[in-house]
Parts: structure tokens; sequence; C-alpha cells
């Protein structure tokens, strides 16, 4: 990284910058992401808790950031989507080997309005829209010859894009972050970390020891 011989005001690689506001800092790692990463610089690991503290992690792909947090959708009787009504608290990690950087983000996750989420999927493609309907996600599912025919069934139902309706049981998830970690990977161990904390609304900075 031809960052490395410059640095910011806490002795750390230049491209931890000097900003207040972790988000802004987000928003430059993943511009610098899209152009890096051959796949889904969008993609990101989701950990969630059930009612028994059992950890689940998966991969899912972040498909918005504004004022209130970090946005995905999936469909309300998922796994993740039943953890998080029971432990509305998760944390994201994105990680970008290209650019040897990760970031965590912890926080508390709700459910976006209906108006978003309705506005989100007819966005979506729709080969996607049709998917949505058709799927039990994480149900079991004896052959897979049984959810293409309910494909088939959908698209003949549904053959004009435009009014395809958002299924009930489809949304999204925001969530807010209380803290924010990123990482920068450098040889023999000396990685590189600066947190963010939200504390009373404003973000302190700590610099920790990889």
């Amino acid at each position: 990284d031809y960052f490395m011989n410059q640095k910011n005001s806490l002795g750390l690689n230049s491209c931890f910058m000097d900003l207040d506001d972790p988000i802004e800092l987000f928003k430059i790692w993943m511009s610098e992401a899209e152009k890096k990463e051959i796949n889904d610089p969008n993609a990101l690991s989701l950990a969630t808790t059930n009612q028994k503290n059992e950890p689940s992690v998966r991969m899912i792909l972040l498909k918005g950031l504004n004022e209130k947090g970090f946005v995905f959708y999936t469909n309300l009787s998922s796994p993740k989507s039943n953890d998080l009504k029971k432990n509305p608290k998760a944390e994201m990690c994105f990680h970008w080997k290209s650019l040897q950087r990760q970031i965590r983000i912890f926080g508390s996750i709700v459910q976006i309005g209906d108006k978003d989420a309705d506005a989100y999927f007819s966005s979506r493609p729709y080969e996607s829209k049709i998917g949505a309907w058709a799927s039990d996600q994480s149900k079991i599912m004896e052959k897979k010859e049984e959810f293409l025919k309910k494909i088939n069934e959908l698209k003949k139902k549904h053959k004009d894009n435009e009014n395809i309706p958002r299924p009930k049981n489809w949304s999204g998830w925001c969530l807010s972050p209380i803290t924010v970690e990123f990482w920068v990977g450098d040889k023999f161990r000396i990685h590189e970390r600066l947190k963010y904390i939200k504390i009373s609304n404003v973000w302190k900075k700590e610099i920790l020891y990889p």
C-alpha cells in the first residue's frame, strides 16, 4: 500500500485519515474496495445470536447506507430475521483481501419501513423479485425441482415486472452503529486498528493493539 510510509495525526497509516465521523471513512474505504475487489465489495459477514445465545454468521450484501445506518434485505421468516426479533443487536464485518483492510460494525437493528422496502423491491431485477416470492428461505427443500416449479408458476402469474408486489414477509433491516473498527493488515502482524465508539451521540476514537 503506497500509504504505508505516510501517517495520520494518530501515527497510523494515512488511509485511516483524520475524520470525526466513521461513516465518512467507511464510504471512502468502500469506494476504494469497489475499484479493487473483483466480486461483491459490498459483501459482509453478519453475526447474530438466538434466544439461546447461540451465534450464527453468514455472508450477505449491503444494499443501503443512510443517516440511520447500514441496510440489508431478507425474508422476515429467515433464521437471521428470527434472531434479530429476539435480540436486535448484531455485528457486520467487511473484509477486503485485495486491500488488506477490514471494518467491523456493531450496533442495534430495526426493521425498515414498508415504504423504503417497497421502493427497494421495485428496483430489483425481475428474476430476483420472483425468487423472493418462490423461496421459503432456509426451510428444508425435498428436491430442487419443486423450487424451479414454483418459480415457473410465479412467472406465469406475474408476467409484468412492474406489477410484482413485495411479499409481506420480505423486508429490510437497518443496523445503527455503536462501534466501528477499521483494520489494516501489515507484515509480522503489526496490524493497525482504529475504533470509533459512539458515546452520548459523539464519536470517540481509540487505537487498539493488534
